[in-house]
């Protein structure tokens, strides 16, 4: 069995390569590194650095190894920035889905699984259940739905099998802590091992579940290959809902650094996001998840090791109106 992750330099990527690489199935990797690392794939994999909106390049990948699976996490996932980069988030998150789905599809792949988000629920009141119609309220939410709903099509017309996840909120070894628009868990350690203060928007009291890594790419290396589960729709991820301030607090008593919160002008962004996930641990046959402490403790661990990365900047922002200050510097 060959299997194709795209993104599998990233974060989410790179963990679902190696548990399909222990699974016994080929896997080239396809990432344009963009927010990913190649020393993140695994050396078992074949990568290929390059993008999802290369048509060119994906058809001649699907020609050359016939996959029979395609994970689709590559994404520029940045719920907030996605209002001021619309063209951005539209051609690399679903432009470049829909190239991979005609291949997908012409090839005659037996399932796509893609990552989608916990964005598609928008404001609805939690936990979010998949019954719920999606309300997206970002351009990335969009972008993600409008793969899902392009998928069923898929589906219906060509009989192509697809998985869809909704993850959220995940943190975890390998993830870019380097980057300031998005993974707040990422954005407190790189701030504290800077000797900075961790920025906060608004009071804080948001709640998310934030989810660490190993309970989410298990399952979704796993279903690929897991017919029982195919064409549906599962939210993966924590259970327990935490607000930023507790997250910080958690980071600083983990990191064993005692740092300033800066709170700064709250943004346009859900208030309260978690989900219900009886669904998936139905399906999965999974009951156990990391608490938030054990995570964090992990996580820190690595980003120790690995050091501060320089916070990068977006240079392409097409709409500078309503733009948070804080993603204008660079500081």
């Amino acid at each position: 069995m060959k299997a194709l992750v795209t993104g599998g330099a990233g974060f989410i990527g790179a963990h679902v390569t190696k548990h399909l690489l222990s699974a016994d199935i080929d896997v080239v990797v396809l990432d344009d590194l963009s927010g990913g690392f190649e020393d993140h794939v695994d050396t078992r994999a074949t990568f290929v650095r390059g993008s999802v909106e290369d048509v060119q390049l994906i058809n001649q990948l699907f020609d050359e190894h016939r996959f029979d699976y395609v994970y689709h996490l590559a994404a520029y996932a940045a719920e907030g920035l996605s209002h001021f980069i619309r063209r951005f988030n539209y051609n690399n998150n679903l432009v470049g889905s829909v190239n991979l789905i005609n291949a997908a599809v012409n090839y005659e792949v037996r399932c796509f699984v893609f990552t989608s988000s916990i964005a598609v629920y928008g404001t609805q009141p939690p936990p979010m259940v998949e019954s719920m119609k999606p309300m997206p309220e970002d351009p990335y939410g969009v972008a993600k739905y409008a793969v899902e709903l392009d998928l069923q099509c898929a589906h219906e017309m060509f009989g192509l099998n697809y998985v869809i996840f909704r993850p959220h909120n995940v943190f975890g070894e390998y993830q870019n802590i380097g980057d300031r628009y998005r993974n707040v868990v990422g954005i407190f350690m790189n701030q504290l091992m800077q000797g900075h203060d961790l920025t906060v928007f608004g009071d804080g009291e948001q709640t998310r579940a934030f989810s660490y890594i190993d309970d989410v790419a298990p399952i979704i290396a796993k279903a690929g290959y897991y017919p029982k589960c195919y064409n549906e729709i599962y939210n993966v991820g924590a259970d327990q809902e935490y607000s930023v301030n507790q997250l910080a607090k958690a980071t600083m008593k983990v990191m064993q650094t005692e740092g300033k919160l800066r709170h700064l002008e709250a943004r346009n962004e859900v208030e309260h996001a978690y989900a219900d996930h009886s669904k998936v641990k139905d399906m999965f046959e999974t009951t156990q998840f990391t608490s938030l402490d054990e995570g964090i403790q992990k996580m820190a661990k690595w980003a120790k090791e690995v050091g501060a990365r320089e916070s990068s900047k977006f240079d392409n922002i097409e709409i500078e109106r309503n733009l948070p200050p804080i993603w204008r510097i660079n500081d």
